[in-house]
């Protein structure tokens, strides 16, 4: 490597973990907005590529978000979801220390599609069903985009619910009984429409996960959540036990 590869690696080196430290130590807090690349390059002595490759470095390690248009910010705490409880939105927001707000954007009370069946995965033909579109906010911006299907049989007051104290999961929760549940958890990106209800780039890596709970036989709801893939992760806690029934169930 030549004396000139290496004064580059060392400087790119140095600005990651300058403002590495910068973020960790709170004196750039989450959503603080970074001057624009060309002023950072000077700052630091460094090309403009130099300063590009430091800052992405530093949004692939999850400490900065970077977009057209806004430019460079602080990343938000990473919320977590736990894989296989049934949390409460409010919750995850609230626990990475911001304010939790759920917009209602549509609802409509009408009979089960075809594609409805599909995505609570039994048949449900012809059958009344609640369909709701929310967006969950935290301090403000995005954070979850909600697609929900009810079963007005089971919960009948979700027709009616303004839910601007408590989100449709969270009334849920505390309205109607559930003895089964089924996750299904992936990346997928974003299309024209959830990504300008997230405000992200179309196309944007997502986490989606898809729900439906069950009371005895009957169904009681079925949910699409997804979530900005750079401030989302799931988390799992489970020991042996949990291991070795999975396997069983597996065998």
């Amino acid at each position: 490597m030549s004396s000139g590869s290496l004064k580059t690696e060392t400087r790119h080196a140095h600005i990651v973990g300058d403002i590495r430290a910068r973020i960790v130590e709170g004196a750039w807090p989450p959503g603080f907005q970074l001057p624009v690349e060309t002023e950072l390059a000077e700052r630091y002595g460094v090309s403009r590529m130099t300063m590009n490759k430091a800052l992405a470095q530093l949004a692939r390690e999850g400490f900065l978000v970077r977009r057209k248009k806004i430019g460079t910010q602080v990343a938000q705490p990473r919320a977590q979801s736990m894989v296989m409880a049934i949390a409460d939105i409010r919750d995850e927001v609230r626990a990475s220390g911001r304010e939790h707000r759920f917009r209602l954007r549509e609802r409509r009370a009408r009979f089960a599609t075809d594609g409805d069946a599909a995505f609570l995965g039994q048949e449900i033909g012809g059958q009344e069903v609640v369909w709701l579109e929310g967006l969950h906010l935290a301090d403000e911006r995005p954070f979850c985009l909600e697609t929900r299907l009810i079963n007005p049989g089971i919960a009948g007051e979700a027709a009616t619910q303004d839910f601007a104290d408590l989100a449709p999961g969270a009334w849920l929760l505390q309205t109607i009984p559930w003895s089964s549940a089924r996750h299904r958890v992936r990346a997928v990106n974003a299309g024209a429409a959830e990504a300008k209800a997230l405000d992200l780039a179309v196309g944007e890596a997502c986490l989606e996960i898809v729900r439906s709970t069950h009371v005895a036989s009957d169904w009681v709801t079925a949910v699409r959540l997804l979530y900005p893939g750079n401030g989302h992760q799931l988390v799992a806690d489970f020991g042996p036990e949990a291991q070795e029934a999975s396997a069983g169930s597996q065998a």
